[in-house]
């Protein structure tokens, strides 16, 4: 028997070489691209005598003039808008450097992500419902006739019905805290190496701490589980060019209604003694320093870190607060809420007096 052949077929068609496409030439990036992405380092003059303010052209007070660390251009504390009331730590940007963020747009979702809200088919019937202006109209008319003196009491804050102007308030706050590289917080927060929770103790506070009563406590809870839900206060964020962040009413708001709770990370005041933080709120004045404890909403906080204080030195100025900081004893804690002193109209700014206590945060050059 023959051997086994493999036999391999050819085409009649050959192979050919492709020569090598010539190589394409590099795209470069402009100077100017290159440059305003580029890491900066700071390079030290000999003299500093010449340097002045960039918005009011003097080189008079030169202990309140800052040096931007980019562009090496100086800049008064009080000329900047808005106003720097401390010496920052570590490097600083002028506005031009800084790069600062703009306020950007959310999807629903992410909304609800951001703020963490309880998803719920009856989110969006909440207050827009019939029978949810009934009950609350049932309990208006439900009060006793005879008129008496009583205590005021906290009233809850009334939501915009429309679910997307909610949306609006809420992508508001969101865009502000992204831009301060913020998380949102509802809560005290106290963290390892911070003072514990078992410091906040409003039986330390010097003088006492007035109660807040159970009626009181009920008001908060309600609002708290509106907000849970995604029902926020009527409340907008927006962004000045000579205060900041700020917040105004987007809808009516009665006077005596609980606005929002001062929050962030809890801490005690002898450690941030040297603090840059412009935000910082007393939580607890005790008898021993060494034990008052203070709020620093830097890292984490709420709406109620974007609501500016008055020039508490001018008339005109006393006349735009509309709202105040109170603390009180809940459950034996320190908490501080901001409240409405007068009824506030939609469209109008949030103002209160940010020496409630203390009297020593310089206000001189507030707007």
């Amino acid at each position: 028997m023959a051997p086994a052949r493999k036999f391999i077929r050819f085409s009649g068609s050959s192979r050919r070489t492709v020569p090598p496409s010539p190589p394409q030439p590099r795209k470069y990036k402009a100077i100017g691209e290159v440059l305003a992405k580029a890491k900066y380092a700071v390079v030290e003059r000999e003299s500093y005598s010449d340097v002045i303010c960039e918005q009011c052209r003097s080189g008079d007070r030169a202990e309140e003039l800052l040096l931007c660390d980019k562009c090496d251009k100086g800049f008064h504390m009080n000329c900047l808008r808005p106003i720097v009331v401390k010496l920052p730590m570590g490097s600083w940007l002028c506005p031009k450097c800084c790069e600062h963020r703009r306020v950007r747009k959310f999807s629903q979702k992410k909304i609800i992500d951001f703020f963490r809200i309880q998803k719920s088919s009856r989110v969006d019937e909440i207050c827009g419902s019939p029978q949810a202006q009934d009950t609350r109209k049932r309990r208006k008319r439900s009060g006793p006739l005879v008129m008496q003196k009583k205590r005021r009491r906290l009233l809850p804050f009334t939501p915009v019905e429309d679910p997307a102007q909610r949306l609006k308030e809420m992508g508001s706050l969101a865009s502000a805290l992204i831009a301060l590289n913020m998380e949102f917080s509802d809560d005290l927060t106290y963290l390892p190496g911070w003072a514990p929770r078992s410091a906040n103790q409003a039986k330390l506070e010097k003088g006492g701490m007035q109660v807040l009563p159970k009626e009181d406590i009920e008001t908060l809870e309600h609002c708290r589980a509106m907000s849970k839900r995604g029902e926020c206060p009527p409340l907008l964020v927006v962004f000045d060019s000579c205060e900041g962040f700020t917040v105004e009413a987007d809808g009516p708001i009665k006077d005596m209604t609980f606005i929002a709770e001062y929050t962030g990370d809890v801490d005690y005041l002898t450690n941030r003694e040297k603090d840059d933080c412009d935000s910082m709120m007393t939580l607890l004045l005790a008898n021993d320093s060494s034990r008052s404890l203070v709020i620093c909403p830097d890292k984490r906080g709420n709406i109620a870190r974007f609501v500016n204080g008055i020039n508490n030195h001018t008339t005109d100025g006393k006349k735009k607060q509309n709202c105040k900081c109170v603390r009180y004893n809940v459950n034996g804690e320190c908490r501080v809420f901001l409240v409405a002193t007068r009824d506030i109209a939609k469209g109008e700014r949030l103002y209160y007096d940010y020496n409630g206590y203390e009297h020593e945060y310089p206000t001189h050059h507030f707007v």
